[in-house]
C-alpha cells in the first residue's frame, strides 16, 4: 500500500479567492416607495372627487384635504368634513370612475345612461367596486 499525503488547499488562498468575488446579497427592497404619497398629493391638488368606501361598506364622497400616515381628511359638499381612519378604508376611487362604469355597463346591456345623473335605470351594485380602485390596507 502506497503512503498518500493528505493534501489541504492554502486557507489564505482560498481567502483571497473570495474576496475578489464579493458575494453581494440581493438588497431588500425599501420599504416606502412613495406611491401613497404621490397619489394623495395629485388628488388633492387637483380636489378629485374621490368616493372612499368603508370596512363596512359604507362609500362616502368627497375630496381629499390632507392625509398623514394613519389618517385622511376628506371634505365633502353640504356635509360635515371627516377625519377617516386608513384602517376603516377598504377601498378609495375617483368619483369619475363610478360614472364611467356606469356608462360601460349600459353600452354592454345596450342601454343609456340617463344623462342628469348619470345612473342606468337604477341596476348598479354599490358593493362592487370599479376597476383601478386603490386599495386601503397598503400604508
Amino acid at each position: 500500500m502506497a503512503n498518500r499525503k493528505l493534501i489541504r488547499p492554502d486557507l489564505q488562498e482560498f481567502k483571497r479567492d473570495l474576496s475578489g468575488r464579493a458575494v453581494r446579497r440581493k438588497q431588500t427592497p425599501p420599504e416606502q416607495t412613495n406611491a401613497e404619497e404621490f397619489y394623495y398629493l395629485k388628488q388633492m391638488a387637483a380636489k378629485t372627487p374621490m368616493v372612499v368606501v368603508l370596512q363596512d361598506g359604507e362609500e362616502l364622497r368627497g375630496w381629499i384635504e390632507w392625509y398623514d400616515k394613519g389618517a385622511i381628511k376628506l371634505n365633502r359638499h353640504g356635509d360635515p368634513n371627516l377625519l377617516l381612519p386608513k384602517h376603516s378604508i377598504r377601498y378609495m376611487f375617483k368619483e369619475e370612475e363610478l360614472r364611467r362604469g356606469r356608462r360601460r355597463r349600459a353600452a354592454q346591456e345596450g342601454r343609456r345612461p340617463d344623462s342628469e345623473n348619470g345612473s342606468t335605470n337604477g341596476d348598479e351594485d354599490p358593493a362592487s367596486g370599479p376597476e383601478g380602485a386603490v386599495d386601503g390596507d397598503e400604508a
